[in-house]
């Protein structure tokens, strides 16, 4: 019968895929998981639970990114250069009995301000990803922890951005190229008149 080598060779299989698991030790942990649930918006994902990876050392550098703090500085929102708002955060103090955030947005429309989808963070976020933000918007994000009563919920901190829009990024992307290619062009004809002021014209 082939059914004893069959769970023999499967034995082994299973024997060597749990070996590398018990090599890499407890410092090789995957970090947490960021669980969040989007509400209050017209999109398909309002009300589901979802899990996204925490984006941990992510630094803002002069030319893809601008950083923009709240008044106590405890909120960042990192503005990118592909239109997407990287939102940090430190741990709040008090840490004991907390049980999430909430992240309420916002933006400024020509004579009113209309609300954007809320979004509720576990305990263990740190950064979300707010990926479909408009261009020549204003934004305001208000984070605010919530506590285990009977603890109060501290005050919010609220950040404040705009986005410079899609198209004049384009614009002054083009008009950089379009003047580097002027000045190189310019030099060349200088080099060449140069050139020929000083090989190819008799004296006088």
């Amino acid at each position: 019968s082939l059914l004893p080598p069959s769970l023999a060779f499967l034995c082994l299989v299973a024997t060597a895929l749990r070996v590398p698991l018990a090599q890499a030790g407890p410092g090789a942990e995957e970090p947490p998981w960021c669980p969040y649930k989007v509400s209050g918006g017209e999109g398909a994902a309002g009300g589901r639970l979802c899990f996204r990876p925490p984006a941990r050392g992510f630094q803002c550098s002069a030319r893809a990114c601008r950083a923009h703090r709240s008044p106590g500085g405890a909120l960042v929102a990192n503005v990118l250069a592909n239109g997407s708002v990287l939102l940090q955060w430190g741990p709040p103090r008090p840490a004991a009995g907390l049980r999430g955030f909430a992240l309420n947005c916002s933006w400024d429309g020509t004579y009113t301000r209309f609300p954007c989808d809320s979004v509720e963070l576990g305990a263990a976020c740190r950064d979300y990803l707010l990926a479909e933000a408009h261009g020549s918007v204003r934004y305001r994000l208000c984070l605010q922890p919530r506590y285990a009563p009977p603890r109060p919920a501290p005050p919010a901190q609220c950040v404040e951005f705009r986005l410079e829009p899609a198209a004049m990024r384009d614009i002054v992307v083009a008009m950089t190229a379009v003047g580097g290619s002027i000045c190189v062009m310019l030099v060349f004809i200088c080099l060449l008149v140069a050139y020929i002021t000083e090989n190819l014209m008799s004296p006088a």
